[in-house]
């Protein structure tokens, strides 16, 4: 049975941000931006422990996605059947607060 994915609003203002800043220097690209990204989440909602587990708190509850340049980060739920995605950041600028 396919998790539920759920996006906080942490995670949605990540990625409006992201793309905002890289529609500045890229406006075309933009949009495949974001779908790159979505469609990386959304296989999270069948293989929920697919992705590694974020090494920086090594909690096996949360994992993260990389997608160069970002790196998306979500907490699996098993007994909610759900996936919550909770950050979305450029690799470079280290992990948010």
């Amino acid at each position: 049975m396919a998790y539920r994915l759920i996006w906080a609003s942490s995670a949605r203002l990540d990625l409006r941000e992201l793309a905002s800043y890289n529609a500045e220097s890229h406006p075309y690209a933009s949009p495949c931006f974001i779908r790159h990204i979505s469609q990386a989440v959304e296989q999270l909602a069948d293989f929920p422990e697919s992705e590694r587990i974020v090494p920086e708190f090594d909690d096996p509850v949360l994992r993260e996605i990389i997608r160069r340049p970002c790196r998306v980060a979500c907490r699996i739920r098993p007994h909610e059947q759900t996936v919550e995605i909770v950050r979305v950041w450029h690799a470079a600028r280290g992990i948010p607060q």
